[in-house]
């Protein structure tokens, strides 16, 4: 593998080089950097023009001028980068703003295309189990309804009804009946359209669901919980179990009765043994770390209680018990957020309303020294860009995924493993699942990849300062060096994520090998 890699480096490498002297004199061609300057009136402006025209070489020709800029650029590779100056930004170092661009755009980008994975193949893979049911051609509906739409007016749509109508809502947030009464009837009539079955399933899936449905948000209204929202130790519990069932059933299936008492003691003894000990430790650690923390602690003892239950199969319930304690993170994570959200309504401005719709944080926000109040408001700037984002990818998503399992659920091993008496379930998870990823593995790596170099129109919408702003800065003010760092990162990127789409295929598919 070691070998594999280090030839797909040097062949890439060669590849970089040359797309990246392309793409450097294209630029340098396409314009002058010192356009604006030259048409000021400003006394001074001769003498900046001819700083700046020393400063980036430009009586150099394009052709040779990359040359000059190449050894900056292969500094990178010893901690040393120096990619020049930005005109376009004021004269900063252009590491500087690829650096705090990179930051926004990765905190965008990697919510965005977790969730639409998640979303995106759990919905495909049920379509393709429910294959020309009601269900399946409702969904096929709504992916091509949201793959066709333009990114620019979802991202329109939500900052007018998912920001400002929600912040109205939120300043007398009281929720009528008739909402309740139609809320909990999409939720049954989706969950019965889900889980299928007979006649009698589907009606008892749709009354079930429904009342719970509109209870749940029924509660949520008497209890005010929508004006100071908050999770406690119960939200926690009831969270955890709910993660606990949807990997039992995930992986052991629901009637195995020891899985199932191991799951539920590691999602209630976890939560209630430790939660108020996380109240010190996340008060008094404010910091990212005290959440990897709590993450190891979960899982220790998710892992221990699965593998005491464990009986024969000790490391595998240690590794499915564990990972469904971890999920419990979660929950504590947004109940310390919650905790300061009467200290947040106070410090953002009023005009702007909790939801934010313009901007990645609150200036406000960033002076003050609480970790978590800076967390909340950065979740309050990502919900409107990241719900764009993933509503797009989430249609690709689902139809790859859909695609991928229904080839792979007529193959012949599958047959035959439904011939040997396994259930549908471990037919699915463990001899269709993994094989219908592979493609999907390598979507989901060039499209992380893609995404990295900034979504220009949803950050245009939002003036969100990310990747996107900076190759939209460096193609309107002819910016090579901007440019150019911009073309680094997103080529390496490219390359890297090639290379990971590669060793992924080995890992889902042991018939595979990489050499």
């Amino acid at each position: 593998m070691l070998s594999f890699v280090s030839r797909r480096l040097v062949a890439t490498l060669l590849v970089l080089l040359v797309a990246s002297y392309v793409v450097y004199v294209l630029t340098a061609i396409s314009g002058d950097p010192l356009l604006e300057l030259r048409g000021s009136n400003d006394p001074d402006t001769q003498v900046k023009i001819e700083y700046l025209s020393g400063v980036l070489q430009l009586d150099v020709p394009p052709a040779l001028r990359y040359f000059t800029w190449l050894p900056g650029a292969a500094g990178c590779l010893i901690g040393q980068c120096d990619l020049g100056i930005s005109v376009a930004r004021g004269e900063l170092p252009v590491t500087e703003i690829i650096l705090t661009a990179m930051g926004s755009t990765l905190q965008l980008v990697t919510v965005a295309v977790v969730l639409s994975i998640l979303f995106g193949v759990a919905i495909g893979m049920t379509t393709a189990l429910r294959q020309y049911s009601g269900y399946d051609y409702t969904v096929t509906f709504a992916t091509f309804v949201f793959y066709s739409l333009p990114v620019f007016w979802v991202a329109v749509i939500l900052k007018q009804y998912g920001g400002i109508a929600f912040n109205q809502f939120l300043g007398d947030p009281v929720i009528a009946w008739w909402f309740i009464v139609v809320f909990g009837l999409v939720a049954g009539f989706i969950f019965m359209a889900v889980v299928g079955g007979s006649l009698s399933t589907r009606i008892k899936t749709f009354i079930f669901t429904g009342i719970a449905a509109g209870g749940f948000l029924a509660l949520l209204d008497v209890t005010n919980w929508f004006e100071q929202p908050s999770i406690g130790i119960v939200g926690v519990v009831l969270f955890t179990i709910g993660n606990a069932l949807i990997v039992a059933s995930l992986t052991t299936g629901l009637r195995d009765r020891t899985a199932l008492i191991a799951f539920g003691l590691a999602a209630v003894v976890g939560p209630v043994a430790l939660y108020y000990p996380f109240q010190y430790l996340f008060y008094y650690g404010n910091a990212w770390w005290t959440i990897a923390i709590a993450a190891l602690a979960l899982a220790g003892i998710g892992g221990l209680v699965g593998f005491l239950f464990g009986g024969d199969r000790k490391m595998y319930m240690a590794r499915i018990v564990g990972l469904a304690a971890l999920l419990g993170t979660i929950p504590l994570v947004f109940d310390q957020m919650f905790q300061r959200w009467a200290t947040y309504q106070s410090i953002i401005p009023l005009s702007s309303g909790v939801i934010s719709t313009i901007g990645a944080s609150t200036p406000a926000i960033d002076r003050q020294d609480d970790y978590w109040l800076q967390m909340l408001d950065s979740l309050t700037h990502m919900i409107l860009p990241t719900m764009t984002l993933m509503l797009i990818s989430l249609a690709a998503y689902t139809r790859y995924s859909r695609a991928s399992l229904l080839e792979v659920m007529n193959q012949d091993y599958v047959r035959t493993a439904r011939a040997k008496g396994l259930s549908e379930r471990v037919v699915v998870m463990r001899h269709a699942f993994r094989n219908a990823m592979i493609p999907i593995a390598t979507i989901i790596a060039f499209d992380f990849g893609g995404l990295i170099g900034g979504a220009v129109i949803t950050e245009t919408v939002f003036a969100w300062k990310g990747m996107g702003a900076v190759f939209s800065d460096a193609l309107s003010h002819t910016d090579v060096n901007l440019m150019m760092g911009f073309f680094l990162v997103t080529g390496i990127l490219a390359v890297v994520f090639n290379i990971i789409a590669d060793l992924l295929y080995s890992a889902l598919d042991p018939r595979i090998r990489v050499s």
